[in-house]
């Protein structure tokens, strides 16, 4: 995988490998970068969508940002972005792009720099490129054939080939370094917690923790709890890139492009190594 030029008026999908498609995708993240932290750092106030669920002016900034990249580059190749799959229905195909502008929104409300911002691409069901831009820790993450993490401080660029680190996840352990979500956690996922043998036990908020799972940081990330296609995409991308998997409760690949769904996960385990999956099951 090589470094390439700033986003350009094109970008053909057909003749791109997955290495690359994981770099345009992290150019258009990182360029969302400044809007975000723009925000972050004024501490704008928060209101509450139709859901309850909280929304930024970071949100809706980012997600312009980036569809407006994505759109001059791709403009034939649908995109579907959290704040407008939110204010009406959206359509899918077989290939797509899924865009999570803030991911962690409760994350940058308490100031804790744990959010990300998150974009995918999905072909036949599966992310098969995604980048993970955590603007306010400055790290990024990318994953296509491969997956890789750097160093990416706000407002820089796409760093140089030679800065970036080749991450792979780890054989389980005996005993399991295992994250949970900082903001949701519910019965299900301490029973299933409670079935294995656990070292020791993170909160993490955001899609991190998929990418803690590839960098061989830990192995297992159970969630029970409701999610959306966009919260996940871009780092089951990066954990299956690394080597890593995550699972839905038949024990089979998580899916996307479930619009019968509203574009809704069902439960998942995501596990560094898939031979611990096996052995402990998905549930």
């Amino acid at each position: 995988m090589t470094s390439t030029s700033p986003i350009a008026r094109r970008f053909d999908f057909d003749r791109s490998s997955p290495d690359e498609i994981a770099l345009f995708l992290a150019e258009a993240a990182i360029a969302a970068g400044p809007a975000v932290m723009d925000v972050y750092e004024r501490g704008d106030e928060v209101r509450a969508k139709a859901d309850g669920s909280p929304v930024t002016l970071a949100d809706t900034r980012a997600e312009a940002i980036i569809c407006d990249h994505l759109a001059r580059a791709v403009p034939r190749t649908p995109i579907v972005a959290e704040e407008a799959a939110c204010e009406g229905p959206v359509a899918v195909a077989e290939r797509f792009l899924l865009v999570d502008p803030l991911d962690g929104t409760k994350e940058f409300v308490a100031r804790n720099g744990e959010f990300t911002i998150n974009v995918a691409m999905i072909e036949k069901g599966a992310p098969i490129a995604g980048a993970v831009y955590a603007p306010a820790l400055g790290r990024l993450w990318f994953g296509g054939d491969q997956a890789f993490v750097c160093d990416a401080p706000v407002g820089a660029g796409l760093p140089d080939s030679s800065l970036w680190r080749r991450i792979r996840v780890r054989s389980a352990p005996d005993a399991l370094t295992v994250l949970a979500s900082r903001s949701h956690c519910d019965s299900d996922t301490e029973a299933f917690l409670a079935a294995l043998p656990i070292a020791d036990r993170r909160s993490r908020g955001s899609s991190l923790k998929f990418c803690m799972i590839g960098e061989g940081l830990a192995d297992v990330y159970p969630r029970f709890g409701p999610t959306m296609e966009w919260d996940t995409a871009a780092g089951d991308a990066v954990l299956r890139a690394a080597g890593g998997v995550v699972l839905d409760l038949a024990g089979a690949p998580l899916a996307y492009g479930k619009i019968g769904a509203d574009l809704r996960n069902g439960a998942f385990v995501a596990w560094g190594d898939s031979a611990a999956a096996r052995r402990f099951g998905s549930c």
